[in-house]
């Protein structure tokens, strides 16, 4: 069987689906690796890498996607004037990367009609068995660790406690909302740059998580459980909203760094700082938004921008994990060869439709939009629906 890896075109993207690591570990597993020229370059592996390691370097994406009966991704298939990456694949060939169906609508259409075999690795299941291919997760760690770094750099103050000839400075406050993978590894990270960080998640679970890693646990009373199970957390009610607003006013106001990660289901992100919390924060304090994939956790954060509001920044960054593509593209890499060496027998990969992760992770099988979730925003959107 031929696996593929293309290269990535979505603006500002610097990491590739596969790396030298990943395809020595599937040619020895009886596969045959094609890279299109150059994919690796922005994130430091070259052609000759991938030659050493026993893959075939392609010039034709067109041809090469044609010939391919697995196809590596990191985003979802580009859809341009010269490069129709679904159309140049051949119907039954098996997609695999993170697509995040919810938000590309039109390509999961595309993946259907095509009848392409497709798997998103942002729709995996979050079980002990398949943490090997979460490519989510390796992503979220990136991005909290990258967010901070950012906050650091913009904030006006140190974030350790120094004593100097010159008298002491007290170490930065970092509020940091959501403690899911990229929440967690934002407090790590805040804490060993030395800041003094407090944490808050709906899931009064994670509590002892965020504890561990040094920081303060603030709780919200809620009414009703809002963990929507697999390290992901549901929309709250009306009530226990104001009553999440009202800790978090708080929070941010005392606060010199905000870092916010949540999101619904790893997807769409919850509007949970108002203009008004902005606006009685600290002057000179830092925002991060590291929602805005989802829309952003802020009502005044513009993704991909930076805004100032009274004084405080607002940071909006978006695919912060291509801004490491060396790392971030290792990761990833790992995550797929880890999925299709899973269901390898006799040198070939294996539907399992029945397997867990199989069934969890598939969006589009047979001409049919196969993902429930998936399947329901399509007939939303072509009813009149908002999303597209």
């Amino acid at each position: 069987m031929k696996i593929v890896a293309p290269r990535e075109t979505r603006p500002g993207e610097r990491r590739v689906a596969l790396v030298p690591e990943s395809c020595k570990k599937l040619v020895q597993a009886g596969f045959s690796v094609s890279i299109e020229s150059g994919a690796g370059d922005a994130a430091i592996y070259p052609d000759e890498a991938y030659r050493e390691a026993g893959a075939t370097v392609e010039t034709s994406p067109a041809d090469m996607l044609g010939s391919a009966d697995i196809v590596l991704k990191v985003n979802a298939p580009a859809d341009e004037t010269d490069r129709s990456e679904v159309q140049w694949m051949r119907p039954g060939a098996v997609l695999l990367g993170s697509l995040m169906p919810l938000r590309h609508l039109q390509a999961v259409r595309a993946l259907a009609a095509r009848r392409i075999t497709a798997f998103s690795t942002d729709a995996i299941p979050r079980t002990t068995r398949a943490q090997a291919m979460d490519t989510l997760s390796s992503m979220a760690n990136i991005t909290g660790y990258k967010g901070v770094l950012l906050a650091a750099t913009e904030l006006g103050k140190y974030f350790p406690m120094f004593m100097t000839a010159a008298g002491t400075v007290f170490p930065a406050r970092v509020f940091v909302i959501g403690a899911a993978v990229a929440g967690l590894q934002a407090i790590a990270t805040a804490r060993r740059l030395g800041a003094n960080v407090l944490a808050t998640d709906v899931r009064p679970e994670v509590k002892e998580q965020i504890e561990s890693l040094g920081a303060k646990y603030v709780g919200v009373e809620l009414k009703e459980n809002a963990s929507a199970g697999g390290g992901y957390a549901r929309e709250l009610t009306d009530e226990d909203k104001a009553r999440q607003r009202a800790v978090l006013a708080e929070q941010c106001a005392a606060a010199d760094i905000v870092i916010t990660t949540a999101l619904i289901g790893g997807v769409f992100a919850p509007r949970l700082i108002t203009a008004e919390m902005v606006r009685r924060m600290r002057p000179g304090s830092i925002l991060v938004d590291l929602a805005a994939e989802g829309g952003g956790n802020c009502e005044l954060s513009r993704p991909g921008e930076t805004v100032v509001e009274n004084r405080v920044r607002i940071l909006a960054p978006l695919n912060l994990p291509s801004t490491m593509p060396t790392h971030a593209s290792l990761l990833f890499s790992r995550n797929l060869a880890a999925f299709v060496l899973a269901f390898t027998r006799d040198k070939a990969f294996q539907l399992d439709l029945a397997d867990d992760i199989q069934k969890g992770s598939l969006i589009t099988h047979e001409g049919e939009i196969v993902h429930s979730r998936t399947r329901e925003a399509v007939q939303t959107a072509g009813a009149g629906g908002k999303r597209s």
